[in-house]
């Protein structure tokens, strides 16, 4: 019977919801949100969340002073007339700048709201003396102006003054259904997972038989065997690179001796060499890790039933398989559910060893995110790409349990 939770009770597990909200919950909501904008750190135009168009007022008297300093400086190099219409051209620029640099004079530096009459007013100013500067330029083809190439990019930069709504809706999440490198980045991440999890939990096996016996010197084999994946992640890639390089390393010289590969190089600079790489550096590195879980589990079975076994004349292949697994399912599958989520997360081993390559034939969907974050500046779609990988974790994650079933999730 399943016991309801008392407001005392409750009370003492306020901070640990609190601590959930900010540091669990919190970041998963803020990622979710950016996946419907398109926000980019690198662009003026996208470093925010706009729901609606805006005016920086800011950029906008900042281009309308270079107008003004470029008009200045070329001012000399035509004759009274267009002297005349270049002075007229600074006069409305110099009068758009009154009327709008309030904001920026009193420290106003965020877009703001804008009403459709500035916006029309502001659109037509922009497209009048865009259309007066160029004409004056036109007119003297041989002469070398100072801004006259420079000029464009500053009246670009007032049409950019009218910051566009960057609310895409779900446009983020049709661009992922179809993005064939996001495609590729979950191949490779599944192709790491299932064969790195695969040779751990085999190799974990039989170290953790192993390292269960009771024999002399079992301490000595313990703490040497834990020695891997005590070593930091990043640390033993960089190791591991070493052993693979293709004109010093000692590994891909063994390899290419033997024969399995066809040159030294052939390790980190071919794709299937690349990903073989990272699978064998990440079993070295976590199968002490599988083992120890599986460990844990074959310290609660009974060594009755091993003696029984043994009276009744078992084989120690049949007693595994009759008794040393059946009892160590529960155990089983928790280190799988760990090492699942952990091989499917990668990003360090990868990061430091391949980069993601060669080619991007080892690029993860975190290695993919972040380069679209932290490399591309892209914080709405690189954040769509991170809400995918949440999908894929929960539905592996969910396979798992549902495995589980009632023998480790129970309220007993």
């Amino acid at each position: 019977m399943v016991k309801r939770m008392s407001l005392k009770q409750f009370v003492f597990i306020i901070p640990l919801l609190c601590f959930m909200g900010v540091f669990s919950i919190y970041p998963v909501v803020t990622s979710f949100m950016y996946t419907f904008f398109d926000y980019r750190t690198n662009d003026q135009q996208y470093n925010s969340f706009y729901m609606d168009e805006k005016f920086n007022e800011a950029l906008f008297v900042e281009d309308c002073q270079y107008v003004n300093y470029f008009i200045s400086a070329d001012i000399t190099l035509v004759d009274e007339e267009d002297q005349k219409a270049f002075t007229t051209v600074q006069e409305k620029v110099s009068a758009m700048m009154e009327k709008y640099g309030t904001g920026t004079a009193e420290g106003q530096t965020e877009p703001r709201k804008m009403t459709s009459q500035e916006k029309e007013e502001i659109e037509s100013f922009i497209g009048e003396i865009t259309e007066e500067i160029n004409a004056i330029y036109a007119k003297y083809p041989d002469v070398q102006f100072y801004n006259k190439e420079n000029m464009p990019t500053i009246l670009e930069g007032l049409s950019g003054s009218i910051v566009q709504s960057n609310y895409i809706g779900a446009d983020n999440y049709k661009k992922l259904a179809t993005d064939e490198r996001f495609g590729k980045a979950l191949l490779h991440t599944f192709v790491f997972m299932v064969f790195s999890v695969t040779a751990e939990f085999i190799l974990g096996m039989g170290l953790a038989l192993i390292m269960s016996k009771s024999m002399k010197g079992i301490g000595g084999v313990r703490t040497i065997a834990l020695i891997p994946w005590a070593i930091p992640t990043a640390v033993s890639a960089l190791i591991w690179s070493y052993l693979y390089d293709g004109s010093y390393g000692i590994i891909s010289k063994i390899f290419s001796e033997i024969g399995l590969i066809s040159s030294q190089a052939d390790m980190l600079l071919t794709t299937q060499g690349a990903m073989a790489s990272a699978i064998l550096a990440d079993v070295w590195k976590t199968t002490p890790y599988m083992a120890l879980l599986l460990m844990a589990g074959l310290q609660t079975i009974d060594r009755g039933l091993y003696e029984s076994a043994a009276i009744d004349g078992a084989s120690p292949v049949k007693t595994f398989f009759s008794i040393t697994l059946p009892l160590m399912k529960p155990s089983i599958l928790v280190a799988l559910l760990f090492r699942t989520l952990d091989a499917f997360r990668v990003y360090d081993l990868i990061s430091v060893l391949t980069g993601g390559g060669p080619g991007n034939g080892t690029e993860t969907l975190s290695i993919y995110a972040y380069k679209l974050i932290f490399n591309q500046s892209n914080y709405g779609y690189g954040s769509t790409v991170v809400v995918g990988m949440f999908v894929f974790v929960a539905i592996i994650a969910m396979i798992y349990v549902k495995v589980l079933g009632a023998e480790l999730i129970s309220n007993d």
